[in-house]
């Protein structure tokens, strides 16, 4: 089994649509082994996207995602982050593919419900980040 991280963002959290997510993960067979609500401060939502840093967007991510409350979740199954990259969907909730989260309740480019880790190696960062132990 291999884990990676989700994040369902401040759009998602105040449509209330935490359990449509939710149910999108067990439906796709994945398992959460852990879960919580919080919120981002400035210092660390910069930190978490540090990888963007220099990039035009950066800002405005930043103050989105300190907008309001984020669900970070630690996910499992085999191909843990290629499944849930399928799953989410492509980053512009516009080029996603029919059938994926962002797809369905994505509102735009920023605004795009969920985040999910790329690689094995940031899953393991992002982790971290929210979570130690797991």
């Amino acid at each position: 089994m291999n884990r990676t991280l989700l994040i369902i963002k401040p759009d998602a959290t105040e449509r209330n649509m935490i359990g449509y997510i939710i149910n999108r993960l067990e439906k796709a067979r994945f398992k959460i082994v852990a879960m919580k609500t919080y919120h981002l401060t400035e210092k660390e939502a910069r930190k978490f996207y540090a990888v963007h840093e220099g990039k035009p967007f950066l800002d405005s991510l930043v103050k989105f995602m300190i907008s309001g409350m984020v669900v970070p979740m630690v996910v499992e199954k085999e191909k843990a982050v290629s499944e849930l990259r399928v799953l989410v969907g492509a980053t512009d909730p516009q080029k996603a593919a029919c059938g994926t989260i962002r797809y369905e309740i994505g509102v735009d480019i920023e605004k795009n419900s969920v985040h999910a880790s790329d690689s094995d190696e940031n899953a393991l960062k992002e982790i971290a980040f929210f979570f130690e132990g797991h």
